[in-house]
């Protein structure tokens, strides 16, 4: 959830609009950072109320896209926000970030993702190697797991037995113990 509301921030533009002050003065005004305030007008300069809005996910970019952003960066003498204006990115230092992992790692490393790995995917790579097995192999498997899983419980069921007659035994010796 965003600190602050759509309506606190067309605001703020709406102030910046009407020439109450600029960017300091908003700042002190409202009690928000001078470069949040700055992002926010300009968001709302280059793409409206949408550039103000919060985003329900993360917006994923392909690295086609990643790939030509640098590209005009690096051949245009426009600036990171220039550049997230004309592909529709209202973030300017994810460009920043971009060309900084395209001269680390190349191309890549833009395609590389963020974060964990999703669980899906995992459960994918095991459903894959499941399904290499046969289905005979499957099966004996299956067979195998199920019969230790009974020995398993056959043993636990000996053991809880051996335990209850060990505590009645005992009780039965406290019992001659406290009738001396």
């Amino acid at each position: 959830m965003s600190k602050y509301s759509l309506d606190t921030k067309l605001q703020i533009v709406a102030s910046y609009e009407a020439d109450e002050g600029g960017y300091r003065i908003l700042a002190k005004k409202y009690n928000i950072s001078q470069s949040i305030i700055k992002r926010w007008i300009h968001n709302y300069q280059d793409f409206g109320i949408e550039g103000l809005q919060i985003k329900g996910s993360k917006t994923h970019y392909a690295t086609e896209t990643k790939l030509s952003a640098i590209e005009c960066y690096l051949n245009t003498e426009l600036s990171y926000r220039e550049v997230g204006v004309k592909f529709g990115i209202n973030n300017p230092s994810l460009i920043a970030n971009w060309l900084r992992t395209f001269k680390k790692e190349g191309v890549d490393g833009l395609s590389k993702p963020k974060g964990r790995p999703s669980i899906v995917s995992n459960h994918t790579e095991n459903k894959k190697q499941t399904s290499s097995l046969s289905s005979q192999e499957e099966i004996s498997t299956l067979k195998k797991i199920i019969q230790e899983q009974e020995e398993r419980i056959e043993r636990l069921d000996i053991e809880n037995q051996f335990l209850k007659e060990l505590r009645r035994l005992r009780e039965i010796d406290k019992g001659h113990q406290n009738n001396k």
